[in-house]
């Protein structure tokens, strides 16, 4: 079945950097980024700090077509290079904060990097040496950004340093089409992939969000990695609506939220780990609600059981929560309506946002009937060019076009996509293919079940076999794996699906995007 792609795509400018001079201008004096120092920038402020640290940046070489690498926090500082580097026309490989010496050295290898602006020091990891090192091996030009000053002992100020308006070269792009943007895939089952994007499509990415009804009331806080391609299209969103973007470097369970809460948050994301803490810091608070603001919960980067949705209607009094569904080479292709029926809202990731078609294609290439399993394929502006590895294009896309997104799903007759799994994250147990997330979202609905992983273990007589990784919820009696059993049986699952080994664990390993890392989990039953 073909999905139903929506009219009214936003009009967009033609470049990110057109985008932040037009926000300057209509967000002149309204705050478009804050942070948890108590910094802010209005559009205005954005578009003229960006320029004096691009005429700073343009001094270390850096100019139209220079591919920087960049490894920075969610930070004031990181939202002004990243828009100063737009302003001059470099292409930016953004690196999330968690990446270490081997990935680091893949990827700037890999893409070619011309400059690497990182901090010297992070959260116990020494990035300048690691920068340096790699400068030594590669032959690139290090930046370092001074992130260890307490902002609050220079004014408040950014910590970026700032150069002469007037000594700016070029001229900005005016041309969305060339490749500006590198990102790369998690790299968990293998090298990361180079995903290359242009500023049309990273913009085209915040259709989604914007659809959500954003608005110059809306604070949304922001605690994951903005070198994501997430970070992109948050920034485009806001400065494309006046939604003001909260800043934290990280995520801490017991006291972001609050913190979140202090900033009048209307706007939370975005996977299990955060809600979970947002249920646990409001049942803490006591029966006022602690986001007396909250108007909309977005799920995105991992899937969201039902039963999530569900608590954060009892919890937080929101309808549910808004899931998208998208990926780094092509992202938020649907995005839930928050005004959906509350079924639609629990299951699935809604329909396609505009401008993107969505098909289901089974396994012999047929394109599916409505509610019939296939492959997920997309169509549509957000789609990226091709990976920096131009040999993996060819099974990329089909033989129409269609970019295969490697997710399994259906379509209901309205268009609505429920994600099922993924293809690589099938069991296959007796010649018969299960669906982890289907388990999953059963086992969320156990009372001593906080959070959970199920992935296939080896077997000698089955192939393979169920196994859940469990969290233990707390105040609560560890499960069995008879009683894992039992209410899966409950819930209706067929007895094959029932999980077969039980382990045990205080966290489940994840990215700083809520997604689980299950090769981790694989590894260790190996």
């Amino acid at each position: 079945m073909d999905g139903i792609p929506h009219e009214g795509i936003p009009p967009y400018p033609p470049t990110v950097w057109a985008l932040v001079e037009q926000a300057a201008e209509r967000w002149s004096d309204h705050v478009v980024l804050a942070d948890d120092h108590g910094r802010s920038l209005t559009g205005r402020g954005l578009r003229d700090a960006a320029v004096s640290t691009a005429a700073a940046l343009a001094a270390h070489g850096i100019g139209p077509g220079t591919i920087v690498s960049w490894q920075l926090p969610t930070t004031l500082e990181t939202m002004v290079v990243m828009v100063a580097l737009t302003r001059l026309g470099a292409i930016q490989n953004p690196l999330i904060p968690i990446l270490r010496e081997r990935e680091v050295r893949f990827i700037t290898n890999q893409v070619g990097t011309e400059v690497l602006i990182t901090m010297e020091h992070w959260r116990g990891f020494e990035h300048g040496e690691l920068a340096r090192t790699l400068a030594a091996e590669q032959g690139f030009t290090v930046v370092i950004i001074d992130l260890d000053t307490d902002p609050t002992t220079i004014g408040n100020t950014l910590r970026l340093e700032q150069g002469d308006r007037a000594t700016l070269g070029d001229a900005p792009p005016l041309d969305g089409s060339p490749v500006r943007w590198i990102y790369t895939s998690s790299g968990t089952t293998a090298d990361p992939k180079g995903v290359r994007h242009t500023d049309r499509s990273v913009m085209h990415g915040a259709t989604g969000p914007i659809g959500t009804g954003a608005s110059p009331d809306d604070v949304n806080a922001v605690a994951v990695p903005v070198s994501h391609i997430g970070g992109m299209l948050m920034l485009a969103a806001g400065l494309m609506t006046g939604m003001q973007l909260v800043l934290f470097e990280s995520f801490d369970a017991a006291t972001s939220p609050v913190r979140f809460a202090a900033h009048g948050a209307t706007v939370l994301g975005s996977a299990v780990p955060f809600f979970l803490a947002y249920f646990d810091a409001q049942q803490r608070h006591g029966d006022d609600p602690l986001f007396p603001r909250l108007r909309l919960l977005t799920g995105g980067g991992a899937p969201t059981p039902p039963e999530i949705s569900r608590r954060a209607r009892e919890v937080l009094g929101v309808r549910g929560i808004a899931n998208s569904w998208g990926l780094t080479e092509f992202p938020v292709a649907t995005y839930g309506r928050p005004d959906a029926p509350i079924e639609v809202l629990d299951t699935t990731t809604g329909p396609a946002v505009a401008g993107v078609e969505v098909r289901v294609v089974t396994d012999d290439g047929r394109v599916a009937e409505t509610g019939e399993e296939g492959e997920l394929r997309l169509r549509g502006p957000q789609c990226f060019l091709g990976y920096v590895d131009a040999s993996l294009d060819a099974d990329a896309f089909d033989d129409e076009g269609w970019f295969r997104s490697g997710d399994l799903g259906t379509i209901d007759a309205d268009g609505n996509v429920t994600v099922t799994g993924r293809i690589k994250d099938i069991i296959i147990r007796n010649a018969e293919n299960i669906s982890a997330l289907e388990i999953e979202d059963a086992l969320y609905q156990h009372a001593a079940v906080s959070d959970v992983a199920v992935v296939a273990a080896p077997d000698p007589r089955t192939g393979e076999r169920v196994c859940a990784f469990v969290v233990v919820a707390p105040d609560t009696e560890p499960p069995t794996l008879a009683s894992l059993g039992s209410h899966c049986r409950e819930l209706g699952l067929a007895v094959q699906k029932c999980p077969e080994q039980l382990e045990l664990v205080a966290a489940l390993p994840r990215n700083s995007y809520g997604k689980v890392l299950k090769q981790e989990l694989k590894a260790r039953l190996a």
